[in-house]
């Protein structure tokens, strides 16, 4: 039996972000395909490591007493010094404590790292995390076995570090829907058509003000509704934001729940994504997956994602020339939908990536 160990995130099933249900449809996929598959995951509290079952899913349960990154970096140690036992072909999801996987190159385990983004670009981190982040980056690129880019741009980048011969290209996936509870809006006094949606961590990077400002300028008889965890008293960015806001725009927290998330996206006249770092983002994949009409922040890693009949701006007075010009065009905003759901089709579907995936490590297998 083909077996593989997945390190690098908090466990299953998916509760924090990207790699997590990525991890979740790879896993759940291989099992049935054959595979034995164990993936690591963080709980909180003290205690010894143990295992449980899920779904097929073998999981290696390892208590952390401390939260945030140092709590990351004390599971991610602990998670690759267990491995070290372990048999089979290894996946780590992320170079973030890539230097812990030299460990497995000495012992001689195959490791295929997926590289995420290029995570010391990032407006958020300081001098010290930025430097810890290019180091792992360059380590993350010497002890993998094997590389996996999740965007043409991010290939590139890592072919600066090594040969491309030792990076494979494969992006995101998402979920295609196609319809959606139009219920669930009425609590935000929403209707279909009549809100356009932001998902997004509420950072600078994400260019959530450009957006807002722009959105409320003047009035639009129209709804933005912006998701993410804002902490206006605490964070000086999300205050700007807020204060940024008209009283079209509507802020109702981080929401988790995947078939209201899916209604916001569905029902949306336009998604907007400001993202200006990383690769292939899974939200901007989901919102193709949803036929959403795409406004962009415009960079090279949006472009590819979301296609040619997607509208971008570069600044906020463009984005606000978007909104004046595209807002009550419905001949336009149709076809972007229908475009954004011909991308989805063509290159983000989940048996698509995921068959990458079992060609990939199916290839990489160690011998006997």
């Amino acid at each position: 039996m083909l077996k593989l160990n997945i390190l690098g995130i908090r466990g299953v099933p998916a509760q924090h972000g990207g790699f997590e249900s990525f991890a979740e449809k790879l896993a759940l996929y291989l099992v049935g395909q054959g595979w034995q598959v164990t993936v690591y995951c963080q709980e909180s509290g003290t205690g010894p490591i143990y295992e449980s079952t899920w779904e097929g899913i073998r999981r290696i349960h390892i208590p952390i007493g401390r939260d945030g990154a140092s709590g990351t970096v004390l599971f991610d140690w602990k998670a690759t010094c267990h491995a070290l036992s372990q048999e089979g072909l290894f996946l780590t999801l992320g170079y973030n404590t890539a230097i812990f996987n030299v460990l497995q190159r000495v012992k001689g385990q195959t490791n295929i790292i997926n590289m995420d983004g290029i995570e010391w670009h990032r407006d958020k981190w300081g001098v010290l995390a930025k430097a810890w982040f290019w180091l792992n980056e360059r380590v993350g690129c010497w002890v993998g076995n094997h590389l996996v880019a999740d965007h043409p741009n991010i290939k590139e980048h890592l072919a600066t570090r090594i040969n491309d011969s030792k990076i494979t290209m494969i992006p995101y996936g998402g979920v295609e829907v196609l319809k959606a509870n139009a219920s669930l809006l009425a609590p935000y006094k929403l209707k279909p058509d009549g809100f356009s949606i932001i998902v997004a961590r509420p950072e600078p990077e994400n260019s959530i003000y450009e957006m807002v400002h722009a959105f409320s300028r003047k009035s639009r008889a129209h709804k933005l509704v912006v998701l993410g965890d804002f902490k206006p008293k605490a964070n000086p960015y999300h205050l700007r934001v807020m204060d940024a806001a008209s009283d079209e725009v509507l802020f109702p927290g981080a929401i988790y729940e995947a078939p209201l998330v899916q209604a916001l996206r569905f029902f949306s006249r336009f998604y907007l994504h400001g993202h200006r770092v990383g690769g292939t983002n899974p939200s901007l994949v989901e919102a193709l997956g949803a036929g959403c009409a795409v406004i962009a922040q415009d960079n090279h890693f949006n472009r590819w994602v979301a296609g040619s009949e997607a509208a971008y701006f570069k600044d906020e007075p463009a984005c606000a020339g978007l909104f004046d010009r595209l807002l009550h065009d419905d001949a336009a905003v149709e076809h972007m939908k229908t475009a954004s759901r011909a991308r989805f089709q063509e290159r983000f579907t989940w048996p698509q990536v995921l068959h990458e995936y079992e060609e990939l490590l199916t290839r990489w297998y160690p011998s006997k």
